[in-house]
């Protein structure tokens, strides 16, 4: 009798677990994701369900993809000179704000159409952009400096602005300083990441001030996504992405897991869709520009 109570029960189980499944979290077809026809990647963002968005890091291209399907194809054919690095979809406005490099310029496309709806000149290295209520804030790798763009409800786009940071993370001994860039207390409180220092830092989203995570040593550390206290950290060159949890006063943080992939050929940045964690190989061992054959979008467990 225990044998058949306890089959009942986990036949129960599992039906409980498909009612109340939903299509964002089902299983993709597929741990690897091809950009087809992209000479170059960077960053990534989910949109609605189990769609995403991708960039071509030199070309400057979009493409838009399905998890499920594990399927993607060109979706903007950007203007020549830009660039495509850090990259987040607001399901408000349903725009898309993209990071644009090196060409210190931040652009916004509108994410179903692909229309191209505004460029900002900002700064230097423009790299990685996270939504907050109100806007949208980009780093710059190159100056001390973090940039805001208001957006309302309807998609009204308004001017940037310009917060320099002090502290620690103002820090700009190397090539590439600030890069991924997270929120949270509703948009009071930044948490950037700084390359050259493999450090996370809090920034004050008012006046700038910043002070250091304890405890997080992230070496070649890129783009970061968070949930709740749960900080996932993409370690390109280390091809791993590490997953650490937040004290609850976000003065440090203990390291969680360490996730790695054979597929993982210098991740950059990251994404989450359901309980799957999806990163963007860059390839850039192999040259920058990278030389690779293709790119790609790897799904593992987070």
């Amino acid at each position: 009798m225990t044998s058949i109570v306890r089959l009942v029960a986990l036949v129960t189980a599992f039906v409980a677990a498909t009612v109340t499944a939903t299509p964002a979290v089902a299983v993709p077809a597929t741990d690897v994701i091809v950009l087809p026809g992209a000479t170059s990647a960077e960053g990534i963002a989910t949109g609605y369900g189990a769609t995403f968005y991708a960039g071509d890091l030199f070309a400057g291209d979009i493409f838009r993809g399905n998890y499920q399907r594990g399927t993607a194809e060109l979706f903007i054919d950007a203007p020549a000179g830009r660039m495509a690095l850090g990259m987040k979809f607001d399901p408000i406005t349903k725009l898309l704000f993209v990071a644009g490099g090196f060409s210190g310029q931040a652009h916004v496309y509108h994410g179903t159409s692909g229309a191209d709806v505004a460029t900002y000149q900002l700064g230097g290295v423009v790299n990685d952009v996270i939504l907050v209520p109100g806007g949208a804030w980009f780093t710059d790798s190159t100056q001390p400096k973090l940039y805001f763009v208001p957006v309302d409800p309807s998609g009204k786009l308004g001017t940037a602005q310009t917060l320099t940071l002090s502290g620690p993370a103002a820090d700009l001994t190397g090539e590439f300083n600030l890069n991924g860039i997270e929120a949270v207390r509703n948009g009071r409180t930044l948490l950037v990441a700084h390359s050259a220092n493999a450090a996370i830092y809090t920034v004050n989203a008012k006046t700038g001030e910043s002070a250091v995570v304890a405890g997080v040593n992230v070496p070649n550390v890129d783009g970061i996504i968070r949930s709740g206290r749960h900080l996932w950290v993409v370690q390109n060159l280390d091809n791993k992405v590490t997953r650490w949890r937040l004290s609850s006063d976000l003065t440090s943080g203990t390291l969680e897991k360490t996730i790695t992939s054979p597929h993982y050929q210098v991740p950059t940045t990251a994404a989450l869709f359901g309980h799957r964690l999806a990163v963007v190989n860059a390839k850039f061992d192999t040259g920058l520009p990278p030389t690779a054959d293709q790119y790609e979008v790897v799904l593992t467990n987070r």
